[in-house]
């Protein structure tokens, strides 16, 4: 029989979301400040000769530039006052949520509750500020030695590192700024709605890259129609994988304060088939482009070790394919272990009063959580590796114009279904105030 909460689900319609004010006040200051991002990524760093650049670029977009240039939308490439995007964030994210699990001190604070939790969010920002200030030097400094005899700098020197430096952190502060303020005043988790924005706002002019194809006729049409198809199975795929979780029961026992028993309830405990995400591909593929990024900027000749990386870890080669598929299962089972304690789980139920049927609260519990995990992980790595090898396959075999799969498409999925569940959510409370109000306004009549 359905829940209350599942039954009011079904009777939600459009009706209720007109209704929804607030709702539709959170969608569009959310649609309002993504637009203020994607104008910003179009408004260029001073000293720059856009036309020398773009040369650069496009000999050196298959390195570790070509996949920040995607998670920027564009941004790296037209080299924007947000060409370094949200990834210094993310960055600094990862590494304190590592610590935490390295440094006591950390782990301490994160599990003081709300207060821990805003320290460590204050040292993310200051982590960020720091990683966007390094990587907007760099950028500085390769901008001026990038081309050879030909810069894209108009006017190298201290003065444009300063500036660069100044600008492009000033950006990425601009935008965990206004990411904050989509979680808090908007609909989803803004910085993942960043990052989700810049992957859309160049998937029309990929689509458009392989119809140009098709009418050209270097990609046949029945290709074309089995590519869609391919498409909205891989979707679907890993909608269902994104969903999936083993729930295992965890029994609470009665016990009787005064006349009246309480407890004896059972519930679940989820645990995600993919329980990392999309940091595995996103660090496997950082490690695996950066030999390949020093290789295509290096101006000697390419015979010794960068020939080698050139040649053997390009995008599609057999042992790029194969390190990238080791080193994403490794950092799922690293990520695993790092986001979720079987220990420190098990401990918890038993504090509580919870138990898994058929075994002993402790470590046998303990066990049998890494073991699940275990098993689960194994399955999850697979399904990324296979999500995240599939573009190399279309762009190295049949030359598919762009890269389908991969992390860009796991974010774009995992972030649509987040925020379509946050606005089920909303929609839910409204229709439960509405409910609480109709019932004050019927206890006042009667």
């Amino acid at each position: 029989m359905a829940s209350a909460a599942e039954q009011l689900a079904a009777s939600i319609n459009f009706s209720a979301f007109a209704k929804a004010t607030e709702l539709k006040n959170r969608i569009w200051f959310t649609l309002g400040a993504l637009v203020i991002y994607r104008l910003g990524t179009y408004i260029p760093l001073p000293g720059i000769d856009p036309q020398i650049l773009q040369e650069i670029f496009s000999r050196n977009a298959g390195g570790i530039l070509g996949m920040v240039d995607m998670f920027s939308g564009g941004a790296l490439g037209r080299m924007t006052i947000f060409a370094l995007n949200i990834m210094p964030y993310i960055s600094a994210s990862i590494i304190v949520q590592l610590l935490t699990a390295v440094s006591p001190q950390l782990e301490a604070l994160k599990k003081e509750g709300e207060v821990g939790r805003k320290k460590l969010n204050q040292y993310t920002r200051y982590g960020t500020v720091l990683l966007a200030a390094v990587q907007a030097y760099g950028i500085a400094v390769g901008l001026e030695g990038a081309g050879g005899g030909r810069s894209p700098v108009i006017d190298p020197g201290l003065f444009f590192r300063f500036t660069t430096m100044i600008t492009l952190t000033g950006g990425t502060v601009f935008l965990m700024w206004l990411g904050e303020q989509i979680t808090a005043r908007g609909v989803g988790n803004g910085i993942s709605l960043i990052i989700f924005s810049g992957i859309v706002a160049r998937m029309p002019a990929a689509l458009g890259s392989l119809l140009e194809l098709g009418r050209t006729g270097a990609l046949s049409t029945f290709f074309i129609v089995l590519f869609l198809v391919l498409a909205v199975a891989v979707v679907t795929f890993i909608v269902y994988m994104e969903r999936a979780q083993r729930r295992l029961l965890v029994q609470y026992p009665k016990r009787q304060v005064g006349n009246k028993m309480f407890g004896g309830e059972a519930s679940h405990l989820p645990l995600k088939l993919n329980t990392s995400g999309v940091i595995p591909p996103i660090f496997a593929s950082s490690l695996l482009l950066l030999p390949a990024t020093f290789a295509s900027f290096s101006s000697a000749d390419q015979t010794g070790i960068i020939g080698w990386f050139s040649i053997y870890l390009r995008h599609g080669s057999l042992l790029y394919i194969g390190l990238y598929v080791a080193l994403i299962v490794f950092f799922c089972f690293f990520y695993t272990a790092i986001v979720f304690n079987p220990t420190e789980t098990a401990d918890n139920l038993r504090k509580y009063g919870g138990f898994i049927p058929g075994y002993r609260p402790g470590k046998t519990t303990a066990d049998y959580l890494d073991y699940v995990l275990t098993r689960l992980t194994v399955v999850g790595s697979l399904y990324l590796a296979a999500v995240c090898v599939l573009p190399e396959i279309l762009v190295s075999q049949y030359s598919v114009p762009f890269y389908f799969g991969g992390t860009s498409l796991l974010i774009v999925v995992s972030v649509t279904m987040d925020t379509v569940a946050q606005i089920h959510s909303h929609l839910l409370a409204h229709q439960y105030e509405g409910l609480i109000k109709k019932s004050k306004l019927r206890g006042r009549r009667g």
